[in-house]
């Protein structure tokens, strides 16, 4: 740790930053040990990790966001409660990481109240990670404070101007979440215009802003089926792709969703029930 921390640019390792780049190595690394040890009990029944077992002798098996959770409460009273400084704030954080990336990582599983971690609903839980990772790492350049702070050195401006400025960029933000372009919205809370072009464009046919503004028009609707069916679900497919490499390809069936599913996830062939082997930590 000492020389990962030591080839680092000096604004991470200030005190402002560093507890924030521990969490985020504490997130990456658990992540990608649970995704590991999943995939390996998925092929071979059992992990070589040799994680400890979460099937109580009852059979009831406790899924690792259970863990996660109570990381992160834990980890969240210490720091209230006790406010402690370094060395210590820093292992709050790192440990604060690993329960959020241990429930991330099962986020689809939280919002479909079901075991959808191997079927095509389970790529929504490394959306989450993804979207985690990405405000953090923004959260740590310090594009946000540069950007603001580079403007003032240039235009003089008003206590109100620049309130102005700062609610603008949260409109745009909350109207690209509500058009359904939740990556594009994560990254203009740093980077501006690209909220003001997720604003702008047609939102997503299933999107909130779809169901509200576009009622009265077919027109808008049908131009944002069309641009869905091209444009948005060419990238989702390759999107999904890419995920199925990070987290394994889902292979499982949710009999009743499959009326909502994707084109290509039809494509994976049904399987079984359940057995031992599928359950993951």
């Amino acid at each position: 740790m000492t020389l990962l921390l030591a080839t680092l640019p000096g604004y991470v390792l200030d005190d402002a930053k560093r507890p924030l780049f521990l969490l985020l190595v504490g997130f990456i690394v658990t992540f990608l040990i649970a995704r590991l040890n999943t995939r390996l009990t998925r092929a071979h029944g059992r992990s070589h990790l040799r994680l400890p077992s979460v099937v109580t002798p009852g059979g009831l098996h406790i899924h690792h966001a259970v863990f996660g959770i109570v990381a992160m409460v834990v980890a969240g009273i210490l720091e209230f409660a006790v406010q402690p400084g370094s060395p210590w704030l820093e292992t709050i954080a790192f440990f604060f990481g690993c329960g959020a990336a241990l429930t991330l990582d099962e986020f689809a599983l939280v919002l479909h109240l079901e075991d959808v971690y191997w079927k095509g609903e389970g790529r929504k839980s490394i959306d989450a990670v993804i979207l985690g990772i990405t405000f953090m790492t923004l959260l740590l350049t310090g594009l946000l404070p540069a950007t603001f702070s580079s403007l003032g050195d240039y235009i003089t401006l008003s206590r109100w101007v620049l309130s102005a400025l700062v609610l603008s960029g949260a409109c745009f933000v909350i109207i690209s979440y509500l058009k359904g372009k939740l990556f594009v919205g994560t990254v203009g809370i740093f980077v501006p215009p690209a909220a003001f072009i997720g604003a702008l464009r047609l939102a997503k046919p299933g999107s909130p802003w779809a169901r509200w503004r576009y009622r009265a028009s077919p027109a808008k609707i049908e131009r944002a089926r069309r641009r869905d069916e091209g444009f948005h679900q060419t990238w989702e497919r390759r999107k999904h792709r890419l995920w199925d490499i990070i987290g394994g390809k889902p292979h499982l069936p949710l009999p009743h969703l499959d009326g909502h599913r994707d084109k290509h996830d039809h494509a994976a062939p049904e399987s079984p029930p359940e057995d031992p082997r599928e359950s993951h930590g």
